[in-house]
């Protein structure tokens, strides 16, 4: 699961490119009341906007949506490859976030502090154990 795609509302509006804009996919922030079209955040007003509002407003698209988060409790993720000159890398699961689809996904923390998610991973590492 890629953090773009999940968001509080569970949907993405999906526009295409334009003269002046390249295809985009933009977090629905909720639902206009009157009308029950989409929002999303017009960064240039501050505010929430219909994305019909909008030119390229193509569909909207199924998000997956966090419902929790629990503590990595000592997980390791493994890549084979992806360290310093193609070298092993192992890093810390900060957290897992679960889906209200029941996904669970690893978040890290490299030694830099950066976190991501870890869908790439090889292997994950229980704790006490050793990447066999």
């Amino acid at each position: 699961m890629q953090l773009r795609y999940c968001n509080q509302t569970g949907w993405t509006a999906i526009f295409n490119g334009t003269e002046t804009e390249i295809g985009r996919m933009v977090r629905v922030g909720g639902w206009d009341p009157a009308t029950g079209t989409a929002l999303v955040v017009d960064p240039q007003r501050g505010a929430l906007r219909q994305v019909t509002d909008y030119v390229g407003s193509s569909h909207l698209e199924r998000a997956e949506q966090v419902v929790a988060a629990i503590p990595g409790g000592g997980w390791r993720a493994h890549w084979t490859d992806e360290g310093p000159g193609g070298s092993p890398l192992t890093e810390q699961v900060l957290t897992w976030l679960i889906t209200s689809q029941g996904r669970a996904t690893a978040i890290t923390v490299d030694a830099q502090g950066h976190v991501e998610d870890a869908d790439s991973a090889g292997a994950f590492i229980p704790p006490g154990e050793e990447l066999q």
